[in-house]
């Protein structure tokens, strides 16, 4: 694992360098080194690129650094699989607070050219935070009053976790039905289900109106857009589509992800068909009842939540 810490001033960046230090990770560096006292010999580097070289020979050790600032280099570490981009902000207040005296104007002037440029230099290398975004894999906001606050939030969210490199099967099906769901046309919620054999996704569904009617979003349900009684609901859930879609033969002894509990109506369905396992992120209001039926039928129902 290859660690970049970006972030605003005074966010706790050395900090959180320093925690991952301590619990194992090598310090590298571009340029002289800089000692400190929890990593007295940091590696150094000419340049990015011969740390990514050094980083990709040695791959199966573990770095971190704060010193990729520039977009091309950030991109270039970007595409391999052991790379992780951490983003670090605090409150302004908090930070104006915690940094060297000076006064607001600058304070504010310096961080709106940190996360947004520079106006007047435009052959900077830094690279505006905003611009990297697309490259953060997780982002942690330092509001903590003391280092050992910061350092315990740090334990219970298992940075390390290489879930967030290369998703584990429960991770990448679950992100699969939460990208299923986003083709929801219910006015009610957004669910998302995919039907997995085998480690192979047999079906993939999501809730809405039957084909061929008016969709749900554009008034085809009355009870999702009017309130009328559950019976006059034409919306077919999400766990229905993947069933449908599947097949009784190709079911048989499947796991099901959705990103929602299933409610009882989907409950006996995917009980009936075969489905051997569930996985869901989401709570429903019928979770209990569901959890019972699933287990007098000895389908295993579980909760998998991917890493924050």
């Amino acid at each position: 694992m290859f660690i970049a810490i970006v972030g605003t001033r005074s966010s706790g960046k050395n900090t959180v360098l320093d925690y991952l230090v301590t619990r194992g990770l090598i310090h590298l560096r571009l340029g002289m080194p800089n000692h400190t006292k929890a990593d007295p010999d940091p590696l150094c580097f000419d340049s990015a690129s011969v740390m990514l070289d050094f980083a990709t020979e040695n791959w199966q050790k573990s770095y971190v650094t704060t010193d990729l600032k520039d977009l091309e280099s950030i991109r270039s570490f970007s595409i391999r699989p052991f790379f992780l981009l951490l983003s670090i902000d605090a409150p302004l207040r908090l930070r104006f607070e915690r940094g060297p005296r000076r006064s607001l104007d600058a304070f504010i002037n310096e961080h709106d050219e940190l996360m947004h440029g520079s106006v007047l230099d435009k052959k900077t290398t830094t690279c505006p935070l905003y611009s990297l975004r697309e490259y953060v894999t997780l982002q942690i906001v330092n509001n903590f009053a003391t280092k050992e606050d910061l350092h315990s939030h740090l334990d219970a969210i298992n940075m390390l976790n290489t879930d967030r490199l290369r998703p584990s099967w429960d991770t990448y099906f679950m992100t699969l039905s939460e990208l299923a769901s986003m083709r929801s046309n219910c006015m009610k919620r957004r669910v998302g289900a995919i039907l997995v054999r085998d480690k192979r996704i047999v079906a993939t569904g999501y809730n809405g109106t039957p084909r061929g009617l008016v969709n749900c979003n554009e008034g085809g349900c009355t009870r999702c857009n009017h309130g009328a009684h559950e019976d006059a609901c034409l919306c077919l859930h999400a766990e229905e589509n993947a069933l449908l879609e599947a097949g009784r033969e190709r079911i048989d002894g499947a796991t099901l992800y959705c990103n929602t509990c299933p409610c009882l109506k989907c409950t006996i369905k995917i009980i009936q068909v075969g489905v051997k396992e569930v996985v869901y992120n989401l709570s429903y209001k019928v979770d209990d009842a569901s959890a019972k039926l699933f287990g007098e039928a000895n389908v295993l129902l579980r909760r998998h939540a991917s890493p924050q």
